[in-house]
């Protein structure tokens, strides 16, 4: 017996052509676009990074993080439950937190002759 496909999935019937599921590949349209216009669509999409070229690759710095050190240290409960909301990484983002708030201090030092 087929798959029934919900209502809300389908998209309007085509002439002669089965429904297509909403958030599906159009596969046909996506052999039809020119080079031209997938380079268009390249420019104009704002999320695009820039192409890497010769001269990116020889101005690129290689950065290697320095090792963190393990450490036990005494959090509020809401502030722990606060980042541990975000899911993975919370402990990235309270040292990200603590990084800007250190820049922030030095910036301060520097700024009144300390």
């Amino acid at each position: 017996m087929p798959k029934r496909i919900p209502a809300a999935k389908r998209s309007s019937r085509r002439k002669g052509r089965p429904p297509r599921l909403t958030g599906q590949t159009d596969w046909e349209r996506v052999r039809k676009t020119s080079d031209r216009e997938i380079d268009r669509q390249i420019r104009e999409d704002p999320d695009t990074a820039p192409e890497i070229d010769e001269s990116w690759i020889r101005e690129a710095e290689l950065v290697v993080p320095s090792p963190k050190d393990p450490v036990s240290i005494r959090l509020d409960r809401d502030i722990l439950v606060f980042f541990r909301r975000a899911g993975r990484g919370y402990q990235t983002k309270i040292n990200a937190v603590l990084r800007a708030f250190v820049e922030a201090q030095r910036g301060k030092g520097k700024a009144s002759g300390r």
